[in-house]
C-alpha cells in the first residue's frame, strides 16, 4: 500500500488508464547562474528509449560579466546531443574539433571509448547580454558500439525536415517521424522532433514507437482531456 495524492481512475478515463506511465517534474540546479532542469534519470524512470539523461537549459540572459564556461571534462560510451533555441555555444573537443552551434543546429558527440570536451561562450559575444535556451540530451548506445572511435557531426537548421500544417510548426531533428527522416545518424532507434503548436491546434503523436514522451517547453498541452504545464516530461504508456 503506498499514498498517491491523485484521482482515482474511472472506467473510460482515457488518462488515468491509458495515456501517462510517468509525469516527471525535473529537479533543478544551477551552474554559475545557468539554471538547469534534469528530467531523466529520476527514481521513476532511468531512460525512455535511448534517452538516458535530459536536461533543459535555461532559459537564461547572460550578463555582460558572465559567460558559459563549461571546461574540458571526459564523457566514455554514450552520445551528446546539443539543440539551442536562443545563443550561441562554442565546442572544442580532443578530436580537434571547433564548432559553433547556433538555434536550430544539432551537435552530435560520440564519445564511444572516450572523448574530451568543453562548452564556452564565443569569444565574439562575450562582454553583451546573451539570451541562452536549448536542450541537452545523452544517447545511451548499444553494447556493441560502446567503445568505439569517438565521433562528432555536425547538422545545421536547414538541413532537418519541416513540419509546416495548419497551427503546427517544427522539424525532426534525429529519426523519423510523420513520413519524414532527418539526416541526423545514430547507432538505435530513436525519435526527437521539435513541434510548436498554435492555441487549440492538434498534432497525433502516433505509438510507432515502444516508448514515448513529451517534454512541455512552454505553454500548456492537453493529452487525453488532461491539461498539462510547461517543464514537465511526460512519458506515454
Amino acid at each position: 500500500m503506498s499514498f498517491f495524492p491523485g484521482k482515482d481512475p474511472l472506467p473510460g478515463d482515457a488518462f488515468a488508464c491509458d495515456a501517462i506511465e510517468n509525469l516527471i517534474i525535473p529537479r533543478t540546479s544551477d551552474i554559475g547562474g545557468f539554471q538547469v532542469r534534469r528530467a531523466l534519470p529520476t527514481r521513476q524512470r532511468r531512460l525512455v528509449g535511448p534517452f538516458i539523461f535530459f536536461d533543459r537549459m535555461g532559459p537564461a540572459i547572460l550578463k555582460p560579466d558572465e559567460a558559459l564556461d563549461v571546461k574540458p571534462h571526459p564523457h566514455i560510451g554514450l552520445s551528446t546531443v546539443t539543440y539551442l533555441f536562443d545563443g550561441e555555444i562554442r565546442h572544442l573537443d580532443s578530436l580537434g574539433t571547433e564548432k559553433v552551434i547556433r538555434p536550430g543546429d544539432i551537435n552530435l558527440m560520440t564519445a564511444g571509448r572516450g572523448i574530451v570536451h568543453s562548452e564556452r561562450t564565443p569569444d565574439n559575444l562575450r562582454g553583451h547580454p546573451l539570451l541562452m535556451s536549448g536542450l541537452q540530451t545523452w544517447l545511451a548506445l548499444p553494447d556493441d558500439k560502446e567503445e568505439i572511435d569517438p565521433s562528432f557531426a555536425h547538422t545545421e537548421k536547414n538541413a532537418m525536415p519541416v513540419i509546416d500544417e495548419r497551427g503546427v510548426r517544427g522539424r525532426v531533428v534525429i529519426g523519423a517521424f510523420e513520413g519524414m527522416s532527418s539526416p541526423v545518424s545514430v547507432f538505435s532507434d530513436t525519435l526527437y522532433a521539435d513541434i510548436n503548436l498554435d492555441a487549440g491546434a492538434k498534432f497525433p503523436f502516433a505509438a510507432a514507437h515502444e516508448e514515448r514522451a513529451i517534454y512541455v517547453l512552454s505553454g500548456e498541452v492537453v493529452i487525453a482531456g488532461d491539461r498539462f504545464a510547461a517543464d514537465q516530461l511526460l512519458v506515454f504508456r
